[in-house]
């Protein structure tokens, strides 16, 4: 008798702390995604005292400090709009999504390569279409860029690929809604079609 019951405890000690976990989990995620988007804005109020004549150097080493923010992203057709950290490690893609280092930024030339958790910010990337448009805003300005290419590839593949022209890649794991391990990656292309500089 004394067993089962004890196992039954057990049980319910182990799940209640996964439970916690998890809504700990989400909870710092919300607090770390608000503390990004709060960063984001007062940089482009920075960027907008600077234009009335302070000095403010867009791209400046401080925007580029793992869990910066560095960029907004927005994709119209899924509904998302998120701030972009710099980096993909556990912390930064908590947050947001998160900038490949030694990817190109959104808009400069070469691939600028944008990753995050396929159960949380990237979670409606696989409903993403050819066509689609992607807008990305940095402090230089506005990217807008439309898919030209979806696939699915092994993990080992990289999605940093060298490119003469901008690129940008959105990547997460895949399959996007399977609970266990996912061992591939979607990989969503797009080209520019239109920047706007910031005034």
């Amino acid at each position: 008798m004394k067993v089962p019951r004890m196992l039954g405890s057990g049980l319910y000690v182990i799940g209640a702390g996964l439970l916690i976990y998890s809504a700990t989990t989400l909870v710092r995620g919300a607090l770390a995604r608000d503390s990004a988007r709060s960063a984001w804005e007062r940089l482009e109020a920075r960027r907008s005292v600077s234009d009335a004549g302070a000095s403010f150097a867009v791209g400046a080493a401080s925007s580029f400090v793992a869990g910066a923010p560095l960029s907004r992203l927005v994709i119209p057709s899924i509904g998302l709009d998120e701030i972009v950290v710099e980096g993909v490690h556990g912390k930064a893609l908590n947050a947001g999504p998160g900038h490949l280092p030694g990817s190109a930024l959104p808009g400069e030339r070469g691939n600028a390569v944008i990753s995050a958790h396929r159960d949380r910010h990237f979670s409606e990337l696989d409903r993403i279409a050819i066509g689609d448009t992607v807008v990305t805003e940095t402090l230089a300005g506005r990217v807008t860029w439309v898919v030209t290419s979806r696939r699915v590839v092994g993990a080992g593949m990289p999605a940093l690929y060298q490119t003469p022209t901008a690129v940008l890649t959105l990547t997460t794991c895949w399959p996007v809604r399977y609970l266990g391990s996912a061992p591939d990656r979607l990989l969503i292309t797009a080209n520019p079609v239109e920047r706007t500089p910031r005034a």
